[in-house]
């Protein structure tokens, strides 16, 4: 396993761009703060993208952390096309999240065309207030970006998070910087997936980004002595004994680059 150090690194001044990062354990979510993330995403299972974390995780890190906490609520993985028993556990969720000090909450649903479930939307953003709401990259599956961009910001949501309706921000920079240009204030444009120390500053410069969203996930191996390899949990017939972790040496070198 890597080594957690329990205090800071010792850090030069801090990037003017906002760090957000997404974790999904205490040790993780702390690493994080401690490498100067500005905000965090909490998630269960981010193999498939992010799930809604569990009232005990949210728990534990909210009581670890100073600063922001960003909550996931997603009920399931797969497509963002969600029925009403879907629906009402998200509304649901929505409301534990503010019961339990969260600061803001994730979000994204679509209609079966690709569009923005604009009516569903507006309505978790209401029930989230007085919480921030992030449109999370279900954005990045719909049938038009910049249509998209404007329901998004009827909804009223503060945020989008957004490849470019790319695999990575990288390859989808371009767009990125068409929407932050459209956006014009209404909404914070925040690219997000495949971001690494040594693009960021380039992405940045290139898109006029001022948030963006890292994963910064290192695999380390599984303290488990005996192991049954005949056996998998999962679906994956690899990954039952590694982990992917933040460590805050990574967080710290992310905000290092940004630091201009």
């Amino acid at each position: 396993m890597i080594a957690q150090s329990q205090q800071p690194l010792e850090r030069t001044a801090g990037p003017r761009i906002l760090i957000e990062v997404s974790v999904d354990s205490v040790a993780s979510a702390s690493a994080a703060e401690r490498g100067g993330a500005a905000r965090i995403e909490l998630c269960s299972a981010l193999s498939v993208g992010g799930l809604t974390p569990s009232a005990g995780l949210v728990e534990k890190v909210r009581s670890a952390l100073s600063i922001p906490i960003h909550l996931m609520i997603r009920p399931r993985p797969g497509d963002f096309y969600y029925d009403r028993d879907e629906f009402e556990t998200m509304q649901r969720d929505i409301c534990v999240a503010k019961q339990m000090g969260a600061h803001g909450v994730v979000i994204g649903l679509l209609d079966v065309d690709g569009s923005v479930d604009v009516s569903r939307t507006k309505e978790l953003v209401d029930l989230a207030r007085p919480l921030e709401v992030t449109f999370h990259r279900a954005f990045d599956m719909s049938a038009d970006l910049f249509r998209a961009l404007e329901d998004v910001c009827a909804c009223g949501a503060n945020r989008l998070l957004t490849s470019g309706g790319k695999q990575t921000c990288l390859e989808g920079q371009a767009t990125i910087a068409e929407l932050i240009q459209r956006a014009d204030e209404r909404i914070i444009v925040m690219p997000g997936s495949g971001i690494k120390p040594e693009n960021a500053r380039a992405l940045v410069e290139n898109t006029g980004a001022r948030e963006i969203h890292a994963g910064l996930r290192t695999v380390v191996p599984s303290p488990m002595h005996y192991r049954n390899e005949q056996v998998a949990m999962g679906s994956a017939a690899s990954g039952e004994y590694e982990r992917s972790v933040v460590t805050e040496e990574s967080v710290k070198r992310l905000c290092d680059a940004l630091s201009f």
